[in-house]
């Protein structure tokens, strides 16, 4: 066999809808954007939602209403993507790790605590896996260091969210989180704001892509957030192309010297059909889960909690790290997992590594970012493997995976 660590799930009904959108003549930004946009916040349970081109563009979109610049401090976790930190470098804040959990690969929170001072002005945690953060701990934290918290002065957007949050913001990562829950509530209504991706390798496709959500502000309208997000994607311009086009509707303004970031409707139209799609590729997803966790749980494989009683998964990624006697230390982890990776890949299956700690990465380094600071996060790392998992395995792939992955780690685990 020759099974793809995590290809897009493809059907007649996205061809279908492209070639629609292809033959309107309209492929920019427009009516299927649109659309989506509106589907997005009916399936979240928000009142607005903005598709640009990327979860990277959103979570920076996001700083930027903030008004989050120079000399401000944004927190996130070391165990991450580069893109959950990237971003707070991209606005000019200061980036600040804190380790993960011994026990978890979320955010230690007795950590972020710590880190918080007068100049924080947001922590972006992150839904590895799919997995949702105890994101009644964060607002715990935050609103007991609200005394800490200086606001914008003015009356611009930033500063009237600033005011009205009156603490540092929290700004998820949901890249991985679309369709996932905590106590019952979406993702995507939890924290303040929240930036989805629909890269190629995500649950939900629109080749590349991402949305913003976010909750209600009390002295922000949500159309007002909605169009500042439009201005900052699109150069500024006062009008996108497809209100442009309307009958003597050409007349527009620039604003402001800002980006190109936004969706087009080739984009949107994948997307609506990979939404109509979604409640099946999400029941797909947790059938492998468990067949996993039948499986490996037994032999001590430790493998993260998808579906609890707090919160549902939305079962993106499976992580699983190898019990062996001792982590032996090496810049690319432990060289027995390694091992077990090219012995997948000899039997035909493409295993991958989630993620190697920002610490660890030559960007970080220069930043003065050290590993050694973040032990939790190195020993998560040294010993993780992450299998396939994907709505175009078969059932007898995933047999062959878990029969494969018991075969060759049985000679590692202690």
């Amino acid at each position: 066999m020759k099974i793809s660590f995590s290809p897009p799930d493809i059907s007649e009904k996205e061809i279908e809808y492209v070639s629609e959108a292809l033959r309107s003549g309209w492929i920019t930004t427009g009516p299927r954007v649109k659309l989506l946009e509106e589907k997005l916040s009916e399936y979240l349970g928000t009142k607005k939602t903005a598709c640009l081109n990327s979860q990277t563009a959103c979570a920076e979109m996001a700083l930027r209403l903030l008004g989050i610049g120079p000399g401000d401090e944004v927190i996130t976790c070391a165990y991450t993507y580069t893109a959950s930190a990237s971003v707070i470098d991209h606005v000019g804040a200061s980036i600040k790790l804190v380790d993960c959990q011994k026990d978890s690969l979320e955010m230690d929170y007795d950590a972020l605590a710590a880190a918080i001072t007068e100049n924080t002005k947001a922590v972006i945690p992150v839904d590895l896996a799919g997995i949702p953060c105890d994101y009644d701990r964060i607002f715990q934290i935050l609103e007991t260091k609200k005394k800490l918290f200086v606001p914008k002065e003015g009356a611009d957007i930033a500063a009237r969210l600033q005011k009205s949050l009156g603490r540092a913001a929290v700004l998820a990562d949901g890249a991985h989180a679309l369709g996932a829950s905590y106590k019952g509530q979406n993702v995507g209504t939890i924290a303040d704001f929240t930036a989805f991706s629909f890269h190629a390798v995500k649950n939900l496709t629109t080749g590349e892509g991402g949305c913003l959500s976010w909750k209600e502000f009390a002295c922000v309208d949500d159309e007002e957030i909605y169009h500042q997000i439009q201005l900052y994607s699109l150069h500024g311009q006062s009008k996108d192309a497809f209100t442009k086009n309307k009958p003597g509707a050409w007349e527009y303004d620039v604003e402001g010297l800002w980006y190109k970031c936004n969706m087009t409707d080739i984009m949107g139209a994948i997307g609506l059909a990979q939404l109509e799609r979604y409640p099946e590729l999400l029941k797909k997803r947790q059938m492998i889960i468990e067949k996993y966790d039948a499986a490996f749980k037994p032999l001590g494989i430790e493998v993260l909690p998808h579906y609890t009683e707090e919160h549902l998964s939305s079962g993106h990624l499976y992580l699983t790290r190898i019990p062996f006697a001792q982590i032996q230390k090496d810049r690319s982890g432990d060289p027995r997992r390694n091992e077990i990776i090219t012995k997948m890949a000899e039997a035909g299956i493409a295993c991958n590594v989630h993620y190697k700690p920002l610490p660890l990465l030559s960007a970080y380094q220069k930043l003065g970012f050290d590993i050694s600071d973040y032990p939790n996060a190195y020993q998560h790392y040294a010993n993780e493997i992450t299998l396939p998992l994907h709505t175009r395995l078969t059932e007898e792939e995933t047999d062959y995976i878990i029969e494969q992955f018991i075969n060759i780690t049985r000679e590692y685990i202690s």
